[in-house]
């Protein structure tokens, strides 16, 4: 189902189930719950999530229909669900989303939970669960309005509604649209650019960015104090300086 590529500094992760438009089986998602915590401790410093086949993810398979079992067990299985999805929220480096294709369901989510999208003219975004007689998973309550706002994301969430590519840009889904031709390139480009910043201080970054609207203004800057006193004394700063000074790029290494 996964397909685990490095690529120097940068791991592409591609969902393989093109026959199925990527959709996870049940076994899934603590196959990408692992994928996941394994790059956290990887050396490769951004992680690029992409589909096989010209589809990005269509949530979960439900071929087989509903699971079977009581309320308890379903929600054994739902608890699998949001491990992979805070494992994903948990990495303290980047990620990126390279979407083409059907991102449906908890594949929408699984986009939104990286850091930043880059799409194809082509994407499509659904939060379709209310068309199955379900609900928003993958984190989708807490994702969405963060990306676009309450009232669309209630809409969204509400009518399951389909949201093309150039839409999906206007609303904040994802950064930009590119042509299926060149998302590899233009993916690979911002991944890099991501890779060569100092690890340390995008971590605190992306840590405090996450927090924002769960916290006032006066923590916020606490945190930021906190978190710069820790950047100053580190050898990356340093370099970042020598590099400056020198007038050449910085060659961080996270410590």
């Amino acid at each position: 189902m996964l397909r685990i590529d490095d690529r120097g500094r940068v791991r592409w992760l591609t969902l393989d189930r093109p026959e199925r438009k990527n959709a996870v089986p049940p076994a899934g998602w603590d196959r990408l719950r692992e994928a996941f915590a394994d790059f956290e401790e990887s050396p490769q410093r951004t992680l690029v999530v992409t589909g096989a086949g010209g589809d990005f993810c269509a949530g979960a398979d439900l071929g087989d229909g509903p699971p079977d079992g009581s309320v308890t067990e379903r929600r054994a299985r739902m608890r699998r669900v949001g491990e992979a999805a805070w494992a994903l929220h948990r990495i303290t480096k980047p990620t990126i989303a390279a979407v083409d294709g059907v991102a449906v369901g908890a594949g929408m989510n699984l986009a939104l939970g990286c850091d930043l999208a880059i799409i194809t003219d082509r994407a499509r975004f659904s939060e379709i669960f209310v068309k199955r007689g379900l609900t928003v998973d993958f984190g989708g309550t807490w994702l969405l309005p963060r990306a676009v706002g309450l009232p669309r994301a209630k809409e969204l969430a509400l009518t399951g509604r389909m949201v093309e590519a150039g839409e999906a840009v206007r609303i904040g889904l994802a950064l930009e649209a590119v042509s299926p031709a060149d998302l590899p390139e233009r993916v690979t480009e911002l991944a890099e650019q991501l890779a060569a910043a100092a690890p340390v201080g995008q971590m605190f970054a992306k840590q405090g960015l996450n927090d924002s609207l769960e916290s006032g203004f006066a923590e916020a800057l606490d945190r930021e104090g906190g978190a710069q006193a820790v950047c100053l004394g580190s050898a990356d700063a340093a370099e970042g300086i020598r590099a400056f000074l020198g007038r050449r790029p910085p060659q961080f290494t996270g410590r």
